[in-house]
């Protein structure tokens, strides 16, 4: 037998070990369903055998039996959440009822019946709560009922927040894509990334590797649409795979045999807020605050007992204001035409030396016609000087010789530029600039640009009861959320980030799933769910086609979504035109396929099952594919485009 055969029979022999172990456990998980136990005994705390136990869904009306084996357990597994009737009975006893018992995600309910000798006739009935701890399951987790959801405060009315109130669960720290905004968590000290987030048991991630829609899931239900959640972070079951961190499974709302619904308006308006400290410090008008977030839920039957509906609808409009500094040209800068740069100076302290022993202040804007080098001990002919490193010196802009030991501002005239020396070009980049808002060398530009969002979302599910053995459901969620994300300077000029443009988000999910009941100790759910997410991102000038050469800028790519200004990163200003990285267009899509057979023999739990899912991830988003123009004082890089005025020494006087 050759090496390949003999790994391919232990591999056999080692799986249906570990399904064998698995099985004689307590079953530890349902998806988005939970489950139901107990023992039926005497008063005299002997088992009955044969008792036969009625579980009723308290919404629905749907029912199923089972009868207890030798030892007096009984099963029900897996059970959809909601609240049920359990009754019990048998020959020579009355019959006892337990209502209101609410089975929870991943829950495995423990519910004991003790008969009392009598008539069968006879009922006693007793209104039950869920037991505290629940010692039938390991797994580490907390659930967030219908009721926690729906009073506790949240902010954007986004119930994934809920998830930090769990043991081991934290915020995450801030990141460029928002993802720590929208309700992204860290468990067990993991990255946000490696949670699993599920729907109705369907796959909900994210699969996007730079999460751009700025968040971990696809679809996110309103509140008042959740059923409930559970958070699972610790020795959860095998079947939900993919997590290393936490599972947060939640389960939307289905109908019931009576019509219940809500609506909802939730405001937030600047009119009564205070304004925020950087608004107070830099002298910026309030932000504008114009927040709506609106909405309605309605679920009821088609026909009773047998088809119910579900649907919900949320929308939000936002206008925001949110404050942003940068640098600016000054506007002795900027009125000179670039020529008196003496601002450099005034506006920062210190003096610096070069390689010839001269000091001249901070800020000092040096000619690079005057390059030249300079050994160590040789005297340089230009200034007379005797150099007391080996590199490069240049002279500074001004009326005293380069022979001069102290260049002083005043006295010889420092960053007086001829305006020959400047490129036209360059001027009219420079003032694409907006004028400054404060007389501050640094810092000195503060705008408050307004967040446009306009998002819209639905979702609708159909429950179906064919027969006591058979149950079906089908739902479908979509969201559209366009925003513009602005940028601190806007239009042309921009200066935004690659998180910062024009953006939209388009996210669907459908999920089905199908339950039959073969009999009361072996039931199979299969299901079947698609998730889609497209997000795309680019410049607020993408559509301008043909700038870069009216600033004399050429071969830049002139193509739909490509428009706009390259980017400009300007030592001691902040960047100028559309960032390097944008346009963005990422689509994912998962495609899952699951099936869970989950059979009862005597107290034993024996669950198998696969899951298949087929992940697809593209994108466009070429680097640089607009250029990008760096003038940060490295002399390796090439400076050909933009003159010496806009390379200026803002804290390296050195740097031209």
């Amino acid at each position: 037998m050759n090496r390949y055969a003999v790994e391919r029979i232990l591999r056999s022999v080692l799986a249906a070990v570990v399904l064998t172990t698995l099985g004689v456990l307590p079953l530890a998980a349902q998806v988005d369903t939970g489950s139901i136990t107990g023992t039926v005994t005497d008063s005299s705390g002997a088992v009955v055998n044969g008792a036969k136990v009625t579980i009723t869904n308290e919404g629905t009306g749907t029912t199923l039996s089972t009868t207890t084996g030798a030892e007096g357990i009984y099963n029900f597994s897996p059970v959809r959440i909601g609240n049920y009737k359990l009754e019990a009975s048998a020959a020579g006893f009355k019959k006892e009822a337990q209502t209101h018992i609410a089975v929870d995600v991943s829950a495995r309910v423990l519910i004991n019946f003790k008969l009392q000798p009598g008539s069968v006739g006879e009922t006693v009935e007793v209104t039950s709560a869920a037991p505290v701890l629940q010692s039938e399951d390991a797994s580490v987790g907390q659930v967030v009922d219908q009721r926690s959801v729906n009073n506790l405060p949240l902010n954007g009315r986004n119930f994934t927040f809920l998830a930090q109130l769990a043991a081991g669960v934290n915020t995450p720290e801030a990141d460029t894509r928002g993802n720590a905004a929208s309700g992204a968590f860290t468990a067990n000290g993991n990255r946000p990334a490696q949670n699993n987030y599920m729907l109705d048991g369907i796959d909900n991630n994210s699969d996007t590797v730079d999460f751009l829609n700025g968040t971990n899931f696809v679809v996110l239900p309103p509140v008042d649409a959740i059923q409930e959640f559970k958070v699972q972070t610790s020795d959860f079951s095998a079947e939900y795979g993919r997590s290393g961190a936490a599972v947060l499974n939640a389960t939307i709302k289905s109908g019931t045999n009576q019509f219940h619904g809500a609506a909802w308006e939730f405001f937030r308006n600047d009119k009564l807020d205070a304004p925020d400290y950087f608004e107070d410090a830099g002298g910026v008008p309030k932000g504008e605050l114009r927040q709506n977030q609106f909405g309605a839920t309605l679920g009821g039957p088609v026909i009773k007992n047998k088809l119910f509906f579900f649907g919900d609808y949320e929308g939000l409009r936002r206008i925001q204001g949110t404050i942003l500094t940068g640098s600016v040209p000054t506007t002795a800068e900027r009125n000179s035409g670039y020529t008196d740069l003496s601002d450099l100076i005034t506006g920062q302290t210190g003096t610096l030396t070069d390689q010839l022993g001269r000091t001249m202040p901070t800020g000092t804007i040096l000619d690079p016609a005057t390059t030249r080098t300079v050994t160590s001990g040789v005297l340089d002919p230009v200034s007379g000087l005797v150099s007391t490193a080996t590199g490069y010196v240049r002279d500074p802009f001004g009326t005293c010789p380069a022979s001069t030991t102290a260049f002083t501002l005043g006295g010889c005239g420092l960053n007086q530029i001829s305006a020959g020396r400047l490129d036209p070009n360059a001027i009219k980049l420079l003032n694409l600039y907006p004028g400054p808002t404060n007389g501050s060398l640094f810092s000195n530009f503060a705008n408050s640009p307004k967040l446009n969002e306009h998002s819209n979302a639905f979702d609708a599910r159909l429950d179906l009861n064919v027969s006591d053995k058979d149950q079906l459901f089908y739902r479908f969620s979509y969201k559209d959320d366009p925003q513009f994300i602005p940028g601190i300077f806007g239009g042309v000029a921009d200066g935004g980030a690659f998180q910062q443009g024009p953006q939209t988000a388009t996210a669907q999910q459908s999920a089905l799933a199908y339950t039959h009941v073969f009999s009361p100790t072996l039931v199979n759910v299969a299901r079947v769910g698609f998730n889609y997410l497209n997000t795309t991102r680019e410049s607020p000038e993408a559509s301008n086609l043909g700038l870069p050469a009216q600033f004399g800028i050429q071969d830049i790519p002139q193509v739909p979504k490509n428009g706009g200004l390259p980017a400009f990163g300007i030592n001691g200003l902040s960047t100028l035109g559309s960032n390097s990285f944008l346009p963005s267009d990422e689509v994912s899509s998962t495609f899952q396929l699951t099936d869970d057979l989950t059979k009862i023999y005597g107290k034993h739990t024996f669950k198998m099952g696969f899951e298949w899912q087929h992940v697809k991830f593209s994108t466009l988003q070429p680097s640089w594919s607009h250029g990008e123009f760096d003038y940060n004082g490295d002399s390796r890089k090439f400076q050909a485009v933009l003159p010496v005025a806009i390379r200026a020494a803002r804290g390296e006087p050195h740097s031209c």
